[in-house]
């Protein structure tokens, strides 16, 4: 949303898609999974009254509006992408296909996730364990607005919070820390696949964790303790 107070911010899809573009001439093959926590949440729905599965699949729907937007402002940049969505859309999208995935990003083209995993009742969290592992992604880069990385409270309510720089799957799980939803951090745990958690609101962030710098928090199966 940027500074809207809903929808799309053209200003923000465009620094995301500088963002991406920066990790594309590095030579890395990049996929993105998108939410619409921006457009409508289905957890927000089901509070109202909607039937938790209808209110799933249409924050699994808005996900594609979001997709379509960056496939736009990439493709602007001079990026190949293409978009593949869960929920079969043929007209705008094509229908996720793992091998097809695979083969798009060895051709050097930005794939974007849309469509959740297609079934209710699973996150876009756990869209992006699923899909990463899927793939063979080496690691998972969770973009967070304006949160430097993994706190150790929340903020709203603990000001004095403060930044975790490295902690493990099962820590994270166990002290119940906002990092993704439980099957997701699970998912990537019993794969090793680890988790670079970051503010994307500064624009250096993801090419600064691809260069080896440590930005945020990073998750993986075994932390190293803090002296």
């Amino acid at each position: 949303m940027g500074d809207e107070p809903y929808g799309i911010d053209p200003a923000r899809i465009a620094g995301i898609a500088r963002q991406v573009n920066g990790a594309a001439e590095r030579g890395v093959e990049v996929a993105i999974v998108v939410g619409a926590g921006n457009i409508f949440r289905g957890l927000a729905g089901m509070a109202v009254g909607m039937d938790r599965a209808t209110a799933d699949y249409m924050g699994m729907i808005a996900t594609v509006l979001n997709a379509l937007a960056i496939q736009d402002a990439l493709e602007k940049l001079g990026l190949a992408t293409r978009v593949q969505s869960a929920i079969t859309m043929q007209e705008v999208a094509e229908p996720y296909i793992r091998r097809r995935a695979i083969r798009h990003l060895e051709r050097g083209r930005v794939v974007i996730f849309a469509g959740g995993t297609g079934n209710p009742f699973f996150t876009t969290d756990t869209t992006a364990a699923l899909r990463a592992l899927e793939i063979g992604a080496q690691a998972i880069l969770m973009a967070k607005n304006e949160v430097e990385g993994v706190l150790d409270a929340d903020p709203r309510e603990h000001p004095n919070a403060r930044l975790i720089p490295e902690i493990s799957h099962m820590e994270a799980i166990e002290r119940g820390l906002r990092v993704m939803d439980t099957t997701a951090l699970t998912l990537c745990m019993d794969n090793d696949l680890p988790i670079f958690v970051f503010n994307m609101t500064d624009e250096r962030n993801i090419v600064r964790i691809l260069d080896g710098e440590r930005v945020g928090t990073m998750v993986v199966t075994q932390a190293v303790e803090a002296p």
